[in-house]
């Protein structure tokens, strides 16, 4: 009863969201949603459980094991297969141990504990891969939506000058060539329009992907704080997952040399026999190896090879992250200097064209098609400009949520 209500209400506090519709999503809100419903991350979660639960285990002793016979059964005569006519027949029951000393099993806790490590890594990886195709399917989103708006700006200035240019040619002030001219112009808007909007399906569709519910309004994503070049490469999750394939590797290697030196057995065994003097009998068996250089230094020297292996990637995983960073943060950087630029020198002439050829058209000083134009081009170069701040919206995702963080490793 008690786990029927507790999925009961993470269901709800899942869905939530689904029931007020009408409010927008905001970027945290899906990225909340996301993680709650991403099988990714769950399946990574079971990861580590199991690599935890067998860790508990890794430092135990072996378990001991029942040994019962019978020894010196006669097998002919007439005495045979009778357990009590022959003094040497005895009937025997004991236990045996193998035993492991401290540093083997403190080597198999900590080979265990390093794979319990690397799990865990995934996890957080698997989170942070989930929250990183959240942000950029919400940022596609939330960018078709305002591209969007632009384009139904475009379609209503083509329908207000079609209009335009009907009146003047009921009044004879314009002619039938300016209605055509208006006419196709609203039928490139009109379309344009019905092109982002199937883009804006497709985006949608996308970010329901992953948070599971339809958003008719997103809000902005506002600023992103940028890591550091050491923060990004350390966090990482490709460096970060091949630091946790290292450490496994160095205590597998650590394991493999403690086989070096064999693990004795002990035993104990009672020997009951009929008419006589029952047995007791004690023994310790010692494996003896008669050629470590070919078997348990050539098993080390393999797990060796795969330390460096695992060093040499990690190096090239470094090497190609701050690469990747610092081509992330040019990015950045250009795009932004290039939204300044633009706004500056081109959308704002452009607004201040399209003013002053609407004061003109009023005053009869300038034509319909001149207005129609302007405002086109103003909103043409607003769409780039809406380009640009995409473009460098998703530069930013990819430096703030690449690398693993405090939110994933929760």
């Amino acid at each position: 009863m008690l786990i029927s209500f507790s999925r009961a209400t993470a269901l709800a506090v899942v869905l939530l969201p689904c029931l007020a519709t009408a409010a927008p999503l905001s970027f945290e809100a899906a990225l909340q949603l996301a993680a709650r419903r991403s099988e990714t991350a769950r399946a990574a979660r079971a990861g580590l459980l199991s690599a935890t639960e067998a860790a508990q285990a890794a430092a135990q002793l072996p378990d001991p094991v029942l040994r019962v016979g019978i020894d010196n059964l006669p097998a002919t005569g007439p005495d045979r297969f009778h357990t009590a006519r022959e003094s040497m027949t005895m009937k025997r029951i004991g236990i045996s141990q193998e035993w492991l000393s401290a540093d083997k099993r403190a080597a198999r806790q900590a080979a265990a504990d390093a794979s319990v490590g690397r799990e865990r890594v995934q996890a957080q990886v698997a989170a942070a891969e989930t929250r990183l195709q959240t942000a950029l399917a919400y940022l596609d989103a939330f960018y078709a939506g305002e591209t969007l708006k632009l384009a139904a700006l475009a379609e209503h200035h083509a329908h207000e000058e079609l209009e335009a240019s009907r009146a003047r040619l009921s009044s004879a002030a314009g002619s039938s060539q300016e209605v055509l001219a208006m006419a196709g112009a609203r039928g490139v808007a009109q379309d344009d329009a019905a092109e982002i909007r199937q883009q804006q399906n497709a985006a949608r569709v996308a970010l329901e992907r992953w948070v599971g519910v339809q958003a008719d309004e997103l809000m902005p994503v506002g600023e992103l704080p940028v890591p550091a070049e050491e923060a990004y490469v350390a966090g990482h999750a490709t460096v970060a997952a091949l630091q946790r394939d290292v450490d496994v590797a160095r205590q597998a290697a650590a394991v493999a040399a403690s086989k070096r030196k064999p693990n004795w057995t002990w035993e104990l065994a009672y020997g009951q026999r009929t008419g006589y003097s029952d047995m007791v009998s004690m023994g310790v068996s010692i494996p003896l190896p008669v050629a470590p250089g070919e078997r348990q230094d050539r098993d080390t020297a393999a797990r060796l090879a795969l330390v460096e292996k695992a060093e040499a990637d990690l190096a090239e995983a470094t090497r190609a992250a701050g690469a990747e960073y610092r081509a992330l943060a040019s990015d950045a950087e250009r795009l932004q200097q290039r939204i300044e630029r633009y706004r500056a020198g081109v959308v704002v002439p452009a607004g201040q064209r399209t003013a002053a050829t609407t004061a003109a058209y009023r005053s009869n000083h300038a034509s319909l098609s001149a207005l129609f134009e302007a405002r086109h081009a103003e909103v043409v170069l607003q769409r780039k400009l809406l380009a640009l701040q995409r473009d460098l919206a998703r530069t930013r995702i990819q430096l703030a949520f690449r690398p693993l963080t405090a939110e994933v490793a929760q």
